[in-house]
């Protein structure tokens, strides 16, 4: 994320990654856990015994404690957080959109311009800040080192809006950690882009990196010799002749996804102003049409982006939990004038 988090902005959007290992034949049997701590960097030996306990490691496809001693041959699965960076989370008072809570997990829709995870330059305000002290109101008795240290299990950028899933234990979040690892979690967002799309459907299948210049953005790599591989499938929702409204499904989970894949198809998410949708990249050379796409830039003054449903198996009852958001204000407003245009234009003939 481009914004300034705790999370690296090379991690992808889900924090956990998926580390395979089959041992060698001639290993000698020795505990599990200083196995792994011999092969991950800055891995202490207790976090690693408490990822282990959570059920964040398995071995030939079952869950064991610490002291297991490892054998040739055994296929090892970890689950490894991709930012090593910890930092406190100190409850704020501030107001959160919770669309469904109970013992283990919390789902939320989070606003605009809203950070997920405190960092720097972003240490008040964010998601977490505000469950944190949703957390803890009605518990008088616990304090901020009392929380969950294994709540976010995937993100969203800063100016994107929509759904996400916080675990509010480590067995919880192991669980949809294994899940958004396995790419099993349904996830839908909502986006305009800039262009007619000629397909009303299709897959974009581009491996993402850092970009080689800025160092803030990333890039589309097709030919799959850079960066990680990632899929986006998209299906065209409405069309307004310069923009498109389309729902894009993501397969894999990578940083700036969307956003990246669609600039790389041509097609550019609306006032994306890192990647250069913030200006007429379609229309007519008419001063009126810049002032009218001006004008919607100011009623959406972010990227035209929203995670619109959420889909996975709770990690208790193991029943399929879906989820859906409305479009917010911004994006929806944005919509109404590109269908008033539409509509002008079919009867001027402009």
């Amino acid at each position: 994320m481009a914004e300034e988090e705790l999370i690296p902005e090379d991690s992808p959007e889900e924090l956990y990654e998926r580390k395979s290992y089959v041992v060698d034949r001639g290993q000698e049997p020795i505990r599990i856990d200083k196995w792994i701590q011999s092969r991950l960097e800055n891995a202490t030996r207790n976090k690693i015994q408490k990822s282990i306990e959570a059920g964040f490691l398995t071995v030939n496809g079952k869950s064991q404690k610490s002291n297991y001693k490892i054998r040739p041959g055994d296929e090892i699965v970890l689950l490894s957080l991709n930012s090593p960076v910890q930092t406190e989370v100190k409850a704020e008072n501030i107001p959160l959109d919770i669309v469904y809570e109970d013992e283990v997990i919390m789902v939320l829709n989070k606003p605009a311009n809203m950070v997920v995870h405190p960092g720097v330059g972003n240490y008040t305000g964010t998601l977490l800040n505000g469950v944190a002290y949703h957390l803890l109101k009605d518990k008088p008795h616990l304090t901020e080192d009392d929380l969950p240290r294994y709540g976010l299990v995937h993100r969203i950028d800063k100016n994107t809006t929509g759904l996400i899933v916080l675990a509010k234990t480590p067995a919880a979040a192991a669980h949809l950690a294994k899940q958004f690892a396995a790419h099993t979690v349904s996830r839908k967002y909502v986006a305009l882009a800039w262009g007619d799309i000629k397909e009303d459907e299709g897959t974009i299948n581009a491996h993402i990196a850092r970009h080689h210049r800025f160092r803030k953005m990333f890039d589309a790599y097709p030919e799959g010799e850079t960066g990680k591989h990632a899929i986006t499938h998209y299906k065209v929702l409405e069309r307004f002749y310069y923009v498109t409204l389309v729902e894009c499904r993501l397969e894999t989970g990578r940083t700036h996804q969307i956003r990246v894949h669609m600039k790389h198809i041509g097609h550019t998410i609306f006032n994306d102003w890192e990647y250069g949708g913030d200006k007429v990249l379609k229309g007519t050379i008419y001063t009126k049409y810049k002032q009218f796409v001006e004008n919607c830039f100011d009623i959406c003054p972010r990227c035209a982006l929203h995670a619109k449903t959420l889909g996975f198996i709770h990690p208790v009852t193991k029943e399929q939990m879906n989820f859906e958001s409305e479009l917010p204000e911004d994006i929806a407003a944005v919509l109404e004038k590109w269908r008033t245009y539409v509509k002008a234009k079919k009867i001027t003939g402009e």
